[in-house]
C-alpha cells in the first residue's frame, strides 16, 4: 500500500478528462495534475525541445512525491515515453494513446481517427491500426490542425474554424456514416457537443478509460494502491501561458 499521489501532466487542460476517468475507477487515490499550459501545444514543438520540457513536467511532479506519473497527452506520449522511462527508471510511466483497439473490437464498419498532426503522423498510430483493424472495416485518419490550442484558449471562433476542414475534405453522407470516432487527443472531449454536429450517427470514444484500466493494473502489479478507503485529493498546478 502506498498513499503517495499519482502525478498527471499534460499541454495544459487536456489532461483532465484522463484525471477524470482515472479518478473514477480509482477514487481512494490521491492525484496532484500539472496542466503545461506556457508549453501548449506540444504538437509544434522539436524532439529536443520536447526532451526538455516532459522532463521539467514530470521532475516537477517528483518533487511532489509521486508514485506513478500519467503522461495524459498524445503526442508526449507517442515521441518521449521511452525518453522519460530511460531518464526515471524505477517510477512507472502511464502513456495515452488513441482508442485504435476498443473501437475496431466494436466491430465498427467506418472509423474516423481525429488527432494532432504530430499523433496522426506517428509511427506508433499506424502500428495501433495495423494491429487492430479488421478487414472489413475502412479507418480514416485526419488531424484536426489547432484545435487543442482552440480549446485551451476557449476561443469558440478559433474552434469552428478547426473543425471545419471536416466539411471541405469529406461529403455529409461519409460523415454521417461514420459508426466511430476515436478521439485522438486528450483535449477533444471538450468539443465533444461540436464534433457531434458532423458525426450525428458517432459513437465517440476517448483514452481515459483504458489509461485508468491500465493504471490500476499497474498500481496493483507493484502493491501501489491507496490504503485509505476514503476519497482521495486533486491539486491542480499550471504554468503560466505565453503572452
Amino acid at each position: 500500500m502506498d498513499d503517495r499521489p499519482i502525478g498527471v501532466f499534460d499541454s495544459g487542460i487536456g489532461g483532465k478528462t484522463i484525471l477524470t476517468a482515472t479518478k473514477k475507477l480509482l477514487p481512494s487515490e490521491n492525484f496532484i495534475y500539472f496542466g503545461d499550459s506556457k508549453n501548449c501545444p506540444y504538437g509544434d514543438k522539436s524532439d529536443e525541445e520536447l526532451k526538455t520540457i516532459v522532463k521539467r513536467a514530470a521532475e516537477f511532479l517528483i518533487e511532489k512525491n509521486v508514485k506513478l506519473i500519467i503522461v495524459a497527452c498524445n503526442t508526449a506520449t507517442t515521441r518521449m515515453i521511452g525518453f522519460l522511462r530511460e531518464s526515471f527508471p524505477g517510477l512507472p510511466f502511464i502513456g495515452t494513446e488513441p482508442a485504435v483497439k476498443p473501437a475496431c473490437a466494436k466491430n465498427n464498419n467506418s472509423i474516423f481517427i481525429l488527432g494532432t498532426s504530430a499523433t496522426i503522423r506517428s509511427k506508433r498510430l499506424n502500428e495501433l491500426i495495423k494491429k487492430n483493424i479488421h478487414p472489413s472495416q475502412k479507418i480514416v485518419t485526419f488531424p484536426l490542425v489547432g484545435l487543442a490550442e482552440a480549446i485551451e484558449l476557449k476561443d469558440e471562433t478559433k474552434i469552428n474554424n478547426c473543425l471545419e476542414p471536416l466539411k471541405r475534405n469529406f461529403s455529409k453522407e461519409e460523415l454521417s456514416s461514420t459508426d466511430a470516432v476515436v478521439l485522438g487527443c486528450t483535449h477533444y472531449p471538450f468539443v465533444l457537443r461540436e464534433l457531434k454536429a458532423y458525426f450525428p450517427n458517432a459513437d465517440f470514444i476517448d483514452s481515459g478509460p483504458g489509461v485508468a484500466r491500465q493504471t490500476k493494473k499497474v498500481l496493483e502489479k507493484n502493491h501501489l494502491l491507496a490504503s485509505a478507503k476514503t476519497p482521495g485529493s486533486v491539486e491542480y498546478y499550471f504554468s503560466k501561458p505565453q503572452e
